[in-house]
């Protein structure tokens, strides 16, 4: 089994650690070996999956665990349209390993990065209010428990209400079986909308689109409205991702938050061209290809699940508030909505949602920033993605969900020597 020490640090840079054991094991054998040896030394073990959450949910103490070497797809089910696959599987294999058996996901976010164990234990979503995370696309987990036992747990089990989003707590999860559909493509298009004809169109446009998104510019009227829909497999009309919507969303990205990095007072301004210059076309593609975007520029992010119900409203104080220019925020606000689903952690509980995301260049303050949001936030019902940052408490996730009792119950039923608990996560639920 490969392993190494290093210092530990997630993608934005938010979380690190100055040295911690890596671990990349090969086998479901190599798994349960490690998780043993790790209680025996009363240590704690977190598997880190691609680094990508923003918050410290993958950050290890002692060991880390990567399963860069447990890969690929296992097992393709055409009957059941279900298919299995290595847990560290990143989600930019997923698509292109499906679309050659005729399959694909039925929807993903606009990153592709993560591993499928990350995506999944932590609630990652895309947009379209007929559509659930990826988590709800689970059907069967393949776990190493918190004694090296290897289970298979389904949706079925009370346990999966738990492990819909698991934060890592219930086991190393090794191998992940997930609903699919018949590979289909999607047809995009970017447009300019105003602030007023959101909140005028917003019912209309998630009701008769697949999938809709918007970005807010801070203190802009201008907002990016993004829609796909689906297009038969059969009947694509290909067109490769413009590289100049590429140069925009990244190099020149880059340069102006370098600018707003040294010379915050910019951010305005800069707020003010990026929202002239949303980019406006249309194209087609196989649907992982349109639904992921290359990410280059590094940032940190907290984001938000509300009630549907709520969105014109907090988007009308979100425009006020953020005219006002209390922040130096040049990144756009993402807003996109979800189906509600099932899942004690669910930020959705159970509700259709509105998603805000909100981010910071990397080095440029957030704290104040963030937190004003996460206030603003409680009023209209927010509850924080665990993968992003949040300021998650014992209490506080007693007040928003209402299970989170039987959450507990269920991993201490896996981990009975609390070996995932990491100092991270005892903040959050001890």
């Amino acid at each position: 089994m490969f392993s190494i020490e290093e210092r530990w640090s997630n993608w934005a840079g938010t979380f690190t650690t100055p040295k911690a054991m890596i671990y990349e094991p090969a086998s479901i054998e190599e798994v349960s070996i490690l998780i043993k040896q790790v209680t025996q030394k009363q240590q704690t073990i977190r598997a880190m999956g691609a680094r990508h959450s923003f918050s410290g949910v993958a950050k290890p103490d002692d060991v880390g665990v990567s399963l860069t070497r447990m890969r690929g797809l296992i097992q393709l089910d055409k009957l059941k349209q279900e298919a299995t696959f290595w847990a560290g599987t990143h989600l930019y294999e997923i698509g292109p390993l499906l679309e050659e058996h005729g399959y694909g996901l039925a929807n993903m976010g606009d990153i592709d990065m993560q591993s499928l164990a990350g995506a999944t234990s932590t609630g990652t979503h895309g947009t379209g209010i007929t559509l659930g995370s990826l988590s709800s696309q689970v059907t069967r987990w393949g776990l190493v428990d918190g004694e090296g036992n290897y289970r298979e747990v389904t949706r079925e089990d009370p346990l999966a209400q738990s492990l819909h989003i698991g934060l890592g707590l219930f086991g190393i999860v090794v191998q992940i079986t997930i609903k699919v559909v018949p590979v289909y493509g999607l047809a995009y298009e970017s447009s300019r909308i105003t602030v007023q004809d959101t909140l005028a169109q917003f019912q209309s446009i998630i009701e008769t689109n697949r999938h809709a998104e918007w970005y807010y510019f801070p203190g802009q009227s201008q907002m990016q409205l993004k829609v796909m829909n689906a297009v038969p497999y059969e009947q694509l009309e290909r067109q490769p991702t413009k590289p100049f919507d590429n140069f925009i969303e990244n190099q020149v990205l880059q340069g102006m938050s370098s600018l707003c990095k040294r010379m915050p007072q910019t951010t305005s301004l800069v707020s003010k061209i990026s929202a002239k210059a949303v980019p406006i076309g249309a194209r087609q593609d196989v649907s992982y290809r349109i639904f992921a975007s290359p990410r280059q520029v590094k940032f940190a992010e907290c984001e938000y699940a509300m009630p549907l119900r709520y969105f014109e409203a907090f988007l009308e104080e979100l425009h006020f508030t953020m005219s006002r220019e209390l922040f130096h925020v040049h990144f756009p606000i993402e807003c996109r909505t979800q189906k509600g689903e099932a899942g004690i952690l669910s930020p959705t509980q159970q509700q259709d949602s509105a998603f805000f995301a909100f981010h910071m260049y990397k080095g440029m303050p957030y704290k104040r920033y963030f937190r004003y949001m996460d206030h603003l936030l409680q009023k209209y019902g927010g509850r924080a993605h665990f993968g992003k940052m949040n300021r998650y408490t014992r209490c506080e996730l007693k007040k928003q969900y209402s299970d989170i009792d039987i959450f507990l119950t269920h991993q201490q039923q896996c981990d009975p020597n609390s070996v995932f608990m990491t100092e991270y996560m005892r903040k959050i639920l001890i």
